[in-house]
């Protein structure tokens, strides 16, 4: 995935800033898939699925507060959710040991999946949200 610019930006300060670091977060776990970094990736995988968490439950929470019916970016969440699971368990038992074949799926699937949520899915929040502060936090 490419760095981040202000064309991803959302609108929003919170959901932008979780993006940039899931953005980082990702491409660090690229780089170590396509190394075979057995040792490091199990925690850098748990961060990331960690920080997954915590984004998508503040983007329903901000989602909610403007009213923007989120159902399917649910849905979205959900399954993005449990196709890394079975990812990170997959890797994570390989201990490094997995083909190049293997190393390219992970990481487009990781690459695929940033570009559509933010590009596709969470785009769609954003007329909305210029309708409020860039600061806007509902909690």
């Amino acid at each position: 995935m490419e760095p981040w610019v202000d064309d991803l930006s959302v609108g929003n300060a919170a959901i932008d800033a979780d993006h940039q670091k899931l953005i980082v977060m990702v491409n660090e776990v690229e780089a170590m898939i396509r190394a075979r970094c057995g040792k490091a990736l199990p925690q850098a995988l748990e961060q990331l699925e960690q920080h997954l968490q915590i984004h998508f439950v503040r983007e329903e929470k901000i989602a909610r507060a403007v009213n923007f019916p989120f159902g399917a970016n649910r849905m979205g969440h959900e399954y993005v959710l449990k196709e890394f699971q079975h990812m990170k368990n997959e890797l994570i038992a390989r201990e490094g040991i997995w083909s190049d074949g293997a190393a390219e799926h992970y990481s487009h699937f990781l690459s695929d999946w940033i570009t559509d949520h933010v590009l596709n899915e969470d785009m769609l929040l954003k007329p909305v949200l210029q309708t409020y502060p860039y600061g806007f936090d509902p909690t």
